[in-house]
This record gives structure tokens, C-alpha cells and sequence, in this order.
């Protein structure tokens, strides 16, 4: 008989699971039930893994490289070995034994939905072209980039509950690229310190915003009109996908609501701070992220 029993975390895999209260939306909230709990916070630390290693933001001690078989030092400042290694060991998760604590975590989970490499494959695409590419001409770019960063846990999560039809997947798209971009927004600085600007260089010169201009203090007239249609951008994607919230019930329904909530208080976060997302990156509170889980439940009532 298979052992479906998620394998027991250590100290570093436990302080990636551990970000998880720090996203804009609840990865596993309590009123889930318990083996959806389990899986969705094994499909989180995989790719909160997957993203640590591409911002090279590991927690310390080197021990992710060695559970990947690597010497800490000698990959400390080359993220596609530490890829490369995690790839080889997220195929182990599918036809052998992987060494990382976190993929022998997920092998259950995968196993009971028989669930498929590609979307994984795709979070670990994307992280490799952080390391390549620093810059997006259009937002059909950007787009694309998203197609690998974070459509594929949308995908995840609507297999996981067995509800992933065609038409679902392309509604739960809609919400995730507009979660990315949100980030996005709330990260420019961060971003532009790693050498990295995810907003599209065709709407920089539209609004004739610099790269110098991102580089200041606080954001100047022109950078906050182009936070602004940005963040329009992202909000029309999160109403575009919430037919997926009415598409489902129960629980189910919260959780997806709570997704696409927190989506819509981090905009309002970046609103109320008059689109100066270079001072700090604006974060959305408890009460704002509650009254758009009201407010999204409510629409998809009406639409449902």
C-alpha cells in the first residue's frame, strides 16, 4: 500500500511554509477541510520554494542546497544549479524518491490527484527567466510570464478539489495573473534593487516614466498614473474572474473568494497610498481583505 502521510518538515522547510501568513490571500485557511489543508499547503511550499531560490532569499544555512545533494558554497550565488537540482528532484516526486523534505511533503498529494509535472515544471520555468530576463516590452509579455509564474497554482488548486473544467482554468488564469501583478506593483522597488522591472516598457514610455524615476524615495506624478492603470488593469482581471467564485459552492467558494478578496484589498492598499508603491510596499489590512470576501461573495451570489 502507497504511504500518503505528508512527510514531516525541517527547520528551513518549515520557515517557507511559514510565509504563507504573509500572502495577499489565505493559502489554507481553517475552514477547509483537513486533507485540503494538507495538500494545498504542500503545493505552496513547493512553489514558495521555487520562488525563494530564484530571489535567492533561502533561509540560512545552506540546508535546501544540501537536501538538494549540492554544497552550499559552491552554489550560494548561482541559482540555475540550485533550479536544475530542484527540477531533477521535483521528477523524483513522479517516478522515484526526492531528497527535499518539502517534494517528499507534495509526493502524497500528487499521487491522490495524479497530478502531472507540468504546471510544477512551469513554476521553475519561470523563475529561470527571472534569471535571464530583467525587463518586459509589452504586457502581452508580461502576460506570457505569468502564464508560468502563477497560472499554474490557480491550475493546482482547481485540481486538487477536483473542479478544474476548461472554462474554470481559464477563469481561475484571470485571478492569478492579476494576484502576480498586484505583487508586482506592491514590489517595484524591491523588484528594481534585484535589476528586475515587471512593468511593461511600452507603458513606462506611455507615461513617460524612467527608470530613474522608480529609483526614488517616493513615486512622482508621472510613476503613480502608471501604478494607476496598472492597478485598473488588475482589478478589471479580478472581475473577470469571479464567474469561478460563482461556479462553485461551499467552502470551496469562500476559499476561491477569499483568492480573488485579497487580490482586490491589496489594490485598495495601493489606492489608499495614492499610488506610491516606491516609499513602501502598501499592504492590505484584516478589515479590508474581509469586506472584499463580503463584497466578492455577495457578486458571485447574484451571478450564481
Amino acid at each position: 500500500m502507497t504511504d500518503t502521510r505528508q512527510a514531516r518538515p525541517d527547520a528551513s522547510s518549515r520557515a517557507t511554509l511559514g510565509k504563507a501568513a504573509d500572502e495577499n490571500f489565505p493559502v489554507a485557511p481553517f475552514f477547509l477541510p483537513r486533507a485540503w489543508r494538507d495538500d494545498l499547503m504542500a503545493v505552496y511550499g513547493f512553489a514558495r520554494l521555487v520562488d525563494d531560490i530564484g530571489d535567492g532569499d533561502l533561509a540560512p544555512g545552506g540546508g535546501d542546497a544540501r537536501h538538494l545533494g549540492l554544497d552550499p558554497g559552491t552554489v550560494e550565488e548561482d541559482r540555475l544549479v540550485l533550479l536544475d537540482a530542484f527540477e531533477a528532484d521535483l521528477r523524483r516526486v513522479f517516478d522515484g524518491t526526492p531528497r527535499h523534505p518539502l517534494l517528499r511533503g507534495l509526493q502524497p498529494t500528487v499521487r491522490r490527484h495524479r497530478l502531472t509535472p507540468e504546471p510544477f515544471l512551469g513554476l521553475i520555468a519561470a523563475n529561470r527567466q527571472d534569471q535571464q530576463v530583467r525587463r518586459y516590452e509589452t504586457y502581452d509579455d508580461l502576460l506570457a510570464y505569468c502564464e508560468l509564474s502563477a497560472n499554474p497554482v490557480g491550475r493546482l488548486v482547481l485540481a486538487i478539489t477536483g473542479t478544474d473544467t476548461p472554462e474554470r482554468i481559464r477563469r481561475s488564469d484571470e485571478i492569478c495573473t492579476a494576484l502576480q501583478i498586484v505583487e508586482h506593483l506592491q514590489d517595484v522597488a524591491e523588484d528594481l534593487g534585484n535589476d528586475r522591472i515587471y512593468l511593461p516598457a511600452e507603458d513606462l514610455k506611455r507615461f513617460h516614466v524612467t527608470e530613474a524615476d522608480l529609483a526614488r524615495p517616493t513615486a512622482g506624478a508621472s510613476v503613480r498614473a502608471l501604478i494607476a492603470f496598472e492597478a485598473e488593469r488588475a482589478r478589471d482581471l479580478l472581475h473577470a474572474g469571479t464567474p469561478l467564485v460563482a461556479s462553485v459552492h461551499g467552502r470551496l467558494r469562500l476559499l476561491l473568494a477569499g483568492f480573488a478578496a485579497g487580490g482586490l484589498a491589496a489594490l485598495d492598499a495601493i489606492t489608499d497610498a495614492g499610488f506610491d508603491v516606491l516609499s513602501g510596499a502598501p499592504k492590505s489590512t484584516k478589515p479590508s481583505l474581509m469586506r472584499q470576501v463580503g463584497a466578492v461573495m455577495l457578486r458571485a451570489r447574484r451571478e450564481g
